[in-house]
């Protein structure tokens, strides 16, 4: 090794503790970093691109031995090797972000994942809440029925989770009391508690009554007086934050990865939620009708919404993406995709069906949490979440942005476009028109149409 080479790695390592690397890391950072060199050896550092990068690190995802901590290691030694020591021109935009989160697993608690149907899955849904663990050692039973009452119910998985985090906090709060030995006093005491001591929301305060009496009423079938003596607080009502026309275009404008631009079209041009949006299928897009099945949306329901024409060519290129990683995956043996478990009963081999496959994959295959096998699952929504918020930042929208902003904007400009309430109600999904009609503030702009005194005076 030459001494301007042996000068180039001092600097490297010097610019990584600089970063907040631990010194006993620092050198698997010159590793990875070599290793991607060794990869294109016949060309120097200065005329690599961003290309010739993004295809490193997709072959590389496909290692199933490369762990998801040292993926990210290797993001972020070649961050530094082209953003502070090559200093090429790509590499301050280069989403390198983007490559962290896309390799995101799905833990085994997130909801696409966390429900299976054998006996003793409810282990599954426990979070790591430290009394949760010792609240099913000591009562088995109470847990194991509420999910049973939960899941007969066909509940969501979130419902589901939630009882369960809001029983164990209530019954560690009254020392671990069983249940049966508690009476509305302790009940009452406990929501208190939540309202007057931790400060909480009306909606949280909710939440935990509505998940105590689930408990007492469906579970236990123990009778506790009248729930409706509870004083349940008052929900603020707020307005949805709207997006104009010219913001949105802004907002998407300013998301540079084509995966999540094309995300952020879809929950705008169809009005999708985000999960509904992160997991779709290939089937469900309908080019011939131009339409995108919804299914098992909030409720459990079904919907069909339009396909946007301007969106065709790039879900096209997205799914010829998705048949390459699908090629991948079987030639690697993997276990095709997650189905859930009536459907995978009944069509046992459809997992490997490209038509199944997730519209928008991980970049990377990881261990399904519950049955162990290697499979490419849906990216992780919190990837989607992170860039529309960095692109409200970048495009200088002064409203507090989320991903269901462009859910609440697509509904009102379709009803500022003409289009009737029912119509509108049926696109969401909604069940009850009363929700849809929060959206008629942008249309009847109580207060904007009156003139301010204040300009009057002038």
């Amino acid at each position: 090794m030459d001494n301007s080479v042996a000068r180039f790695w001092d600097k490297y390592i010097i610019k990584s503790e600089s970063y907040g690397v631990n010194k006993a890391v620092v050198r698997w950072y010159v590793i990875r970093a070599e290793d991607y060199i060794r990869a294109y050896k016949n060309h120097r550092l200065k005329s690599h691109t961003a290309s010739m990068l993004s295809d490193y690190l997709q072959e590389i995802g496909g290692n199933e031995n490369l762990l998801d901590w040292q993926f990210r290691q290797v993001v972020s030694s070649l961050k530094i090797l082209f953003v502070d020591m090559v200093i090429t021109d790509w590499a301050s935009t280069f989403p390198w972000d983007d490559w962290d989160a896309l390799a995101l697993k799905l833990p085994k608690d997130h909801a696409t994942v966390a429900r299976s149907y054998s006996s003793n899955d409810s282990q599954v849904t426990f979070s790591d809440y430290p009394s949760q663990h010792k609240i099913k050692e000591l009562f088995p039973d109470v847990i194991e029925r509420v999910i049973a009452e939960v899941r007969l119910r066909q509940y969501s998985i979130r419902t589901e989770q939630s009882y369960i985090h809001w029983l164990c906090r209530f019954i560690s709060f009254n020392s671990f009391s069983h249940p049966n030995a508690l009476d509305a006093g302790d009940i009452m005491r406990y929501l208190e508690y939540l309202v007057v001591i931790r400060k909480v929301s009306s909606s949280t305060q909710n939440q935990a009554l509505n998940a105590i009496a689930f408990l007492y009423k469906k579970a236990l079938q123990i009778d506790v007086g009248d729930f409706s003596e509870f004083v349940r607080s008052k929900k603020p009502k707020h307005l949805p934050v709207v997006l104009a026309r010219e913001e949105v275009k802004a907002l998407i404008g300013e998301i540079n990865h084509d995966v999540y631009k094309l995300m952020a079209s879809l929950m705008y041009g169809c009005g999708m939620r985000l999960m509904e949006c992160v997991r779709l299928r290939v089937l469900d897009i309908d080019f011939a009708y131009k339409q995108i099945f919804i299914r098992a949306g909030k409720g459990r329901k079904d919907r069909v919404v339009p396909l946007p024409l301007k969106l065709i060519d790039n879900i096209k290129v997205q799914i010829d993406k998705v048949e390459i990683f699908h090629k991948q995956d079987l030639s690697d043996g993997l276990g095709g995709v997650y189905m859930p478990d009536a459907l995978s009963r009944k069509y046992p081999n459809a997992c490997k069906e490209l038509k199944w496959q997730y519209l928008f994959p991980s970049i990377r295959p990881a261990e399904d949490p519950r049955t162990l096998i290697r499979r490419r699952h849906h990216l992780h929504e919190r990837s989607v979440q992170k860039n529309i918020k960095q692109a409200s930042v970048n495009a200088q929208i002064m409203k507090r942005v989320t991903s269901h902003t462009l859910r609440h904007s697509f509904a009102t400009h379709l009803l500022e476009s003409g289009y009737d309430i029912r119509t509108v109600q049926e696109l969401l999904g909604h069940a009850d028109v009363s929700t849809t009609m929060i959206y008629t503030h942008v249309l009847n702009k109580p207060g904007v149409s009156v003139n301010s005194p204040l300009d009057n005076l002038y």
